[in-house]
C-alpha cells in the first residue's frame, strides 16, 4: 500500500485488478476503498470471465479484459506461482492503459543469482517437476500453490523481453511504517502514457 501511495496517490479512483487477493491487509483495503476493484480467482470448475460470489474468474496467462482496461494489476505474492510467466507479462501489458502498472510483490529468492524454473506445464496439461516441488499457501485450494519459478532480481529482464515494459524494484526499510523484513521488495512495472511514447 506504501508503494501504491507512492507512485499512484489516486489509485482508489483508478480500476485495480487483484489476482488471488487474501482476506486480509491491502486486499481488504483495496476492495473497501476502490470503486473499481475487480478481484479475481483461477478457479477450475468455472469459465473464464465468469464470476462466483463477485470474483471473476482469470488466467492470467490468457485474460478475459479488453486491451488497455485496466489501470493497476495488483499480485501479492502469485508470480512465483504462475506458469509461463512470460505470457502473464504480455497478457498484464497488453490489458494496461497508457500510464499504467503491474504493482506486485513476489520473493525474488535468488537475489542476484539467476531465476530458475522449478515446474512446467506441457500441451496436455501434464505438470513437470524440474526440481523438488515447494508449495506456499493457497486462498482457494487446500493443495496449496505450487511453486514454478524461484525469482532473482533479473526478473526485471524477464518481463522486458517477454512485454517490453521496464520494471523498477523498490525497497523501502522505515520502521516508522512498521516496515523491515526479508524480501520486502515491492515491483512496479509501467506502461508508458501517450505522452512517453516515441513518434
Amino acid at each position: 500500500m506504501r508503494v501504491l501511495e507512492m507512485f499512484f496517490p489516486d489509485w482508489a479512483e483508478r480500476v485495480i485488478h487483484e489476482s488471488s487477493p487474501i482476506d486480509r491487509g491491502a486486499s481488504v483495503r483495496l476492495g473497501r476503498e476502490c470503486v473499481r476493484y475487480i478481484p479475481s480467482q483461477l478457479f477450475g470448475d468455472m469459465p473464464l470471465g465468469e464470476q462466483r460470489n463477485g470474483v471473476r474468474c482469470e488466467d492470467l496467462r490468457q485474460m478475459t479484459f479488453a486491451d488497455s482496461s485496466i489501470d493497476l494489476h495488483v499480485t501479492q505474492d502469485v508470480m512465483e506461482h504462475v506458469f509461463e510467466p512470460e505470457k502473464v507479462f504480455r497478457e498484464i501489458a497488453r490489458t494496461l492503459k497508457p500510464g499504467g502498472a503491474h504493482v506486485f510483490t513476489v520473493p525474488l529468492v535468488n537475489k542476484h543469482r539467476p531465476s530458475r524454473t522449478r515446474a512446467v506445464v506441457g500441451t496436455d496439461r501434464q505438470v513437470s517437476h524440474l526440481l523438488p516441488p515447494v508449495y506456499h499457501g493457497n486462498p482457494v485450494s487446500s493443495d496449496g500453490a505450487l511453486v514454478t519459478v524461484d525469482w532473482g532480481f533479473d526478473i526485471c529482464r524477464h518481463i522486458y523481453e517477454a512485454s517490453g515494459l521496464f520494471t523498477q524494484i523498490v525497497h523501502i526499510d522505515d520502521l516508522s511504517y512498521g516496515i523491515r523484513a526479508e524480501y520486502i521488495e515491492v515491483l512496479v512495472t509501467v506502461k508508458p502514457g501517450s505522452d512517453d511514447r516515441k513518434e
